[in-house]
C-alpha cells in the first residue's frame, strides 16, 4: 500500500543518501516518455521539498529538452540491496546550464566532472513511499568510470562540440537550451 506525503521526512532523507542510484521521469505534451537511470554521486537533498541533481554529458538531453516544455518530474529509488522500498518524489524543476546564474554554486556540490552540463532544481510537491517487496536484491560492485574519463580526455572544447552535435534536441525533435542560443554550432570560448 503507498503512503503519500507532503515532504521527504528524515527516513526517507536518509532511504536517498544512502542510494547509489536513481531514475528521472519526464515527458513533454507529446512524444516519448523519457525515463533515465542517474548515478555518480549526482544527486542531493537540500531540503523537505527540494533537490538538485546534477546531469553530465550523454548521448540524449531528453530531460532538458521536456522540462522546456511541460514543467513536470519524477524521481525514483529503489531499495536494491537492504530496505524494501521504492520512493517517488513528484515535483516541477528548473533546468540550469553552465551558463546560468547558480549553476556553479550547485556544482560544487558534486565532486569535479567537466562532463557537468546541467542541474535541475528540483521542487518536491508530493512523495510516495511503497513496499518495494518485488524489488529484487543487488549488490553494489562500484561505479563506472567510463564516461567520466570519456569527458576528462575530451576537455571542455570537446565536450560542448558533443554537445552542439548530439544534445541540442530531443529524439523527438525538442530544443534542450544546451548551448548559448547565439552560439548554436560552435563551443563557446568560455
Amino acid at each position: 500500500m503507498a503512503t503519500q506525503y507532503d515532504s521527504l521526512t528524515d527516513v526517507h532523507m536518509r532511504f536517498i543518501a544512502s542510494q547509489r542510484l536513481f531514475f528521472v521521469a519526464t515527458a513533454a505534451e507529446t512524444g516519448r516518455v523519457n525515463v533515465s537511470p542517474k548515478g555518480m554521486d549526482s544527486l542531493r537533498v537540500t531540503g523537505p521539498n527540494s533537490l538538485v541533481w546534477r546531469n553530465v554529458s550523454g548521448s540524449g538531453n531528453e530531460t532538458a529538452g521536456h522540462l522546456t516544455r511541460i514543467n513536470r518530474m519524477t524521481l525514483m529509488w529503489c531499495g536494491f540491496e537492504q530496505t524494501p522500498m521504492i520512493l517517488r518524489v513528484y515535483g516541477t524543476a528548473r533546468t540550469l546550464h553552465l551558463r546560468d546564474d547558480g549553476f556553479a554554486k550547485h556544482n560544487t556540490l558534486f565532486p569535479p566532472d567537466v562532463g557537468a552540463r546541467q542541474i535541475f532544481e528540483v521542487e518536491i510537491e508530493m512523495v510516495q513511499k511503497s513496499c518495494g517487496y518485488a524489488v529484487p536484491f543487488y549488490d553494489y560492485q562500484g561505479e563506472r568510470d567510463v564516461l567520466k574519463d570519456w569527458s576528462a580526455a575530451k576537455g571542455q572544447d570537446g565536450i560542448e562540440k558533443s554537445w552542439a552535435d548530439k544534445n541540442q534536441t530531443t529524439i523527438d525533435g525538442f530544443e534542450t537550451g544546451i548551448l548559448d542560443p547565439d552560439r548554436r554550432d560552435a563551443p563557446s570560448s568560455a
